[in-house]
């Protein structure tokens, strides 16, 4: 008996999605735009959001200007967010914001495209084009709502994006440091310059440390391999790195590592001082 009993609940699930299935299919060859607004209305508040997306998109331009039409396309670029189809997503919010700027829904809209480009975030090694998109987006809405319920995740986002963006920045510097120590000075000269960029663009990064550490190790190995004109001034030019280092980091964790470099920079601008000091 309980066997036959769920054989028939099978059956009538499998029945009713079949006839579900038969009237979506109907309803989407049909030419009839209020039944597919009416069914795809129904399947996006029912949360089926990839049938409800095939319906909007044929029916959304029918709705332009009309009373239903902020309705349509506020349901059509969410069910491409839902369906996670983050490209569409964006660029439909974007129409969307464009078309209905007062709508009540703008702020959400804002938000959900601004998250659709954050969604498309590549890692911080490769191109950030939608990173760029993204930052942009997020700050427009940050500044738009600041009373958002959204608000807080906004800003979430944007740190975590502006983070990515000053990692790809710190480690190209710290590539041409690696590449310093193969004593080729055009790779030292670049490694101090993209270090000096890159302290003075991003000022409160989380990498600000490590960054004033590479800016010794990339000043040390610039000077030492120096010809003698400019080996003094390099040479000084690394005790001032020393220096900064120990000014905003005294309890840094370089310490070692940066000790054991200023040592061999001393021991360089020692032989400097008691040639002078020959010299007189």
């Amino acid at each position: 008996m309980f066997f036959r009993t769920k054989y028939l609940l099978v059956l009538l699930v499998m029945m009713f999605a079949l006839n579900s299935c038969g009237e979506y299919q109907k309803v989407l060859k049909a030419p009839n735009t209020k039944a597919k607004y009416e069914l795809a209305e129904k399947l996006y508040l029912e949360g089926d959001y990839k049938r409800a997306n095939r319906l909007l998109e044929q029916i959304a331009p029918s709705y332009v200007g009309k009373p239903q039409g902020e309705r349509v396309m506020f349901f059509f670029a969410n069910s491409y967010f839902e369906i996670e189809d983050y490209n569409f997503a964006g660029y439909q919010f974007e129409r969307f914001l464009k078309s209905y700027p007062k709508s009540e829904k703008a702020a959400e809209a804002s938000f959900l495209g601004a998250k659709s480009y954050y969604l498309l975030s590549p890692r911080y090694s490769v191109d950030q084009t939608d990173t760029d998109k993204a930052l942009t987006k997020l700050q427009l809405f940050i500044n738009l709502y600041p009373e958002s319920e959204y608000f807080p995740e906004a800003n979430i986002m944007a740190k975590e994006l502006t983070t990515k963006k000053e990692r790809k920045a710190f480690e190209v510097a710290k590539q041409f440091t690696r590449l310093g120590k193969s004593y080729i000075l055009d790779y030292s000269i670049s490694a101090v310059a993209s270090i000096d960029n890159f302290i003075s663009d991003h000022p409160g990064s989380i990498f600000r440390e490590e960054a004033l550490y590479l800016k010794i190790e990339a000043t040390t190995n610039l000077a030492l391999n120096s010809t003698d004109d400019r080996k003094k001034e390099r040479l000084d030019d690394a005790k001032k790195a020393y220096n900064a280092l120990f000014r905003y980091f005294p309890e840094t964790i370089f310490a070692e590592d940066a000790n054991d470099l200023i040592k061999k920079v001393d021991e360089q601008l020692n032989d400097y001082s008691q040639q002078e000091n020959l010299s007189k």
